[in-house]
């Protein structure tokens, strides 16, 4: 038991974020969250995470909904909690770096339409490509939160996560988040670290991870006996798998104790039996399937996150290789080795997973090198934690140099282009956004939106009769 001040843990409530985005692909429509906004809006939850990750790609692509509309009905409905998005620092919720004036314009705009609280990470830790986004939050009075991407290598070491703590509150972040987005995060682990970071920074200290390798609750409660302020919790039905551990049983397994929650379980049930239903719908639909709603030990193994694990698993079935599998995961961690050791998140999860398919279907590594693998190796995505193999590099760049400077200093403001060229189907502000980070997609959803004007029965979208 740790020695800091004992104090009520806090909950941040993913169900209309992360937990839906992790089991079933962010399918959940804005017309299933409205209906329990009011009694969520008074359990009490520290913030309730409903906006960034994949949301924004997938309201555009797949459920035909406008992400700011979205944004704005939530925000109407929670009249006493705040909201949080997440933010993929200079790759704002796209996949690419982008201008810092868009990087800018999309933070205001975010805080404008409700948010309050901007979950912002690097998938290389790179703090230099979180600087333009925590300004600009700070500019607007919003909570900059900066997510520090938890994975396992020699250079991961304690004094790594302290100093980058300590790297971070002086940035001028508001609070600190320890992102472990592939369950790695054991629970003897996540004593020490927040034991490390809390000697590092006085910010308080938030822990999201997920269930995948079944040791999320038991790091949770390690976790929160060392000091940490907050945890990420996801209502029962949407709970568990590869989503987060439950909200209900965390807040009961801390009734009583000094970390006591202070949040009624009886109340919280309520949002439960609101859910159960459209988790059953989608479990019988398919789009739910019960192969991520396990345990997957593998996960520790490889390093491997859920989401990652199963476009693995895609990617070799199409091209018949199913029988590979096995070849892929003991490459992944070669090819991670190779680029400097990366955290496996979005967008390097799915660059390294891609290649170490690439190497083995190949028959020679790095024969065929995408254009991501290309970028992540010459530095355009940031600087790893370990310098990239020189023999790897080199062959990759074929010539080329790689860069050292902060990516997006080589990038022009990208605002005036992106306005000039959706200008026809512009109706607010926010388009040139959607437009900016999805320019086909959201060309799609104008063109779509439009045709509403005409008499498009919108019933139609949530069974897929608009496909993209």
């Amino acid at each position: 038991m740790a020695d800091f001040e004992k104090k009520p843990v806090k909950i941040v409530e993913t169900v209309l974020r992360d937990a839906h985005q992790s089991l079933i692909a962010t399918r959940m429509p804005t017309e299933e969250m409205l209906p329990i906004i009011d009694k969520m809006d008074k359990i009490g939850y520290y913030a309730v995470e409903c906006w960034g990750g994949a949301t924004f790609d997938a309201s555009l692509r797949f459920l035909k909904e406008d992400p700011w509309e979205r944004l704005r009905k939530l925000r109407d409905g929670f009249k006493n909690t705040k909201l949080q998005m997440l933010f993929r620092g200079q790759n704002i919720l796209g996949y690419n770096h982008y201008a810092d004036d868009v990087v800018e314009y999309f933070v205001q705009k975010s805080i404008a339409n409700g948010i309050d609280i901007i979950r912002i990470f690097d998938c290389l830790n790179d703090i230099r490509n979180l600087e333009t986004a925590v300004k600009a939050t700070k500019k607007e009075n919003g909570h900059a939160q900066i997510a520090l991407c938890y994975t396992l290598g020699d250079a991961y070491t304690m004094e790594y996560w302290k100093d980058l703590a300590k790297r971070v509150e002086d940035m001028g972040a508001d609070s600190l988040c320890i992102k472990d987005m592939a369950g790695l995060l054991l629970p003897a682990e996540a004593e020490k670290l927040v034991h490390a970071l809390k000697e590092g920074t006085k910010l308080p200290i938030d822990l999201h991870t997920h269930y995948t390798s079944g040791m999320a609750s038991m790091t949770y409660l390690k976790a929160v006996e060392a000091g940490c302020d907050i945890i990420d919790t996801a209502c029962s039905p949407f709970a568990l798998g590869t989503s987060q551990p439950s909200s209900e049983v965390m807040v009961k397994a801390l009734q009583g104790t000094s970390f006591d929650t202070g949040l009624d379980v009886e109340k919280m049930t309520e949002i439960c039996d609101y859910f159960q239903p459209y988790k059953d719908e989608v479990l019988a639909s398919g789009l739910l399937s019960p192969k991520v709603m396990g345990v997957n030990v593998n996960t520790l193994k490889y390093q491997v996150p859920g989401g990652m694990l199963s476009n693995l698993v895609k990617q070799l079935h199409d091209a018949g290789k199913d029988d590979k599998l096995m070849e892929v995961l003991e490459e992944v961690p070669r090819v991670r080795a190779d680029f400097g050791e990366p955290p496996l998140v979005t967008p390097s999860s799915q660059i390294v997973g891609t290649q170490a398919v690439m190497n083995v279907l190949m028959g020679e590594r790095y024969k065929m090198v995408p254009k991501e693998s290309k970028k992540l190796a010459k530095g355009e995505f940031g600087q790893s934690v370990k310098p990239m193999n020189p023999e790897v590099q080199k062959k990759i760049l074929n010539g080329e140099e790689p860069i050292t400077c902060r990516p997006a200093d080589l990038l022009e403001p990208q605002l005036p282009k992106y306005e000039e060229e959706m200008k026809q189907w512009k109706r607010q502000p926010e388009d040139v956004l959607s437009y900016a980070l999805f320019p086909t997609v959201a060309k799609e959803f104008f063109e779509y939106r439009d045709a509403q004007d005409t008499g498009i029965d919108k019933s139609k979208v949530k069974n897929g009769a608009y496909p993209v």
